[in-house]
C-alpha cells in the first residue's frame, strides 16, 4: 500500500492564552517545560512562545499564542471559545506541494499562498469545517543552510 500522508510529523500544538508571560511561567513551573523561542508576528496579530516538553525532547512542541490586538484571530478564538487548544500543526517537507495535494482531495486552505510563521517557517491552514472542526496548520520549517 502506498502512503498517502501529506505530513512528515506533528510539529506543534497551538494553545490560545490571554497572557503569554503568565502562561509561559505556568507551563514552566507546573510541567517543567523549557522555553525555546518567543516572537511577535504582527501579520498574524500574536505574541507567541514555543516550549519544549522536556530538555532532551526534539519532538513536537507546545506553542502558546496571545493576541496583540482585539481583531486578531487568536483574540476572536479566545472570545468565542476561551483559552485552550486552537490548532494542531503538522510538519510538511514542501508546503506548496502539500497544499496542492490537500486541495486535490477537496479541502479548502485559508491562504492562496503560504505565509510566514514562527521562526521564519512557512505556514498555511486547512479550514476547520473541512477537518472535523480542527484547525490544521501546515508548517514547512526553515531549512538550515549547509555550508560546503
Amino acid at each position: 500500500m502506498v502512503s498517502m500522508s501529506v505530513f512528515s510529523s506533528i510539529d506543534h500544538v497551538g494553545i490560545a492564552v490571554a497572557d503569554l508571560d503568565h502562561s509561559v511561567e505556568w507551563y514552566r513551573d507546573t510541567f517543567g517545560m523549557e522555553l525555546v523561542h518567543t516572537e511577535v508576528n504582527e501579520e498574524q496579530g500574536v505574541r507567541e512562545a514555543m516550549l519544549r516538553v522536556s530538555g532532551d525532547d526534539a519532538g513536537p512542541q507546545i506553542q502558546l499564542l496571545a493576541p496583540l490586538r482585539p481583531d486578531s484571530p487568536i483574540a476572536k478564538f479566545l472570545d468565542r471559545s476561551g483559552p485552550g487548544i486552537q490548532q494542531l500543526a503538522y510538519r510538511v517537507d514542501d508546503i506548496v506541494i502539500a497544499a496542492r495535494q490537500l486541495r486535490e482531495r477537496g479541502l479548502r486552505l485559508l491562504y492562496d499562498e503560504p505565509k510566514r510563521g514562527t521562526g521564519g517557517s512557512l505556514v498555511n491552514f486547512v479550514h476547520p469545517k473541512d477537518a472535523g472542526g480542527v484547525l490544521v496548520e501546515l508548517v514547512q520549517p526553515v531549512q538550515p543552510v549547509v555550508e560546503q
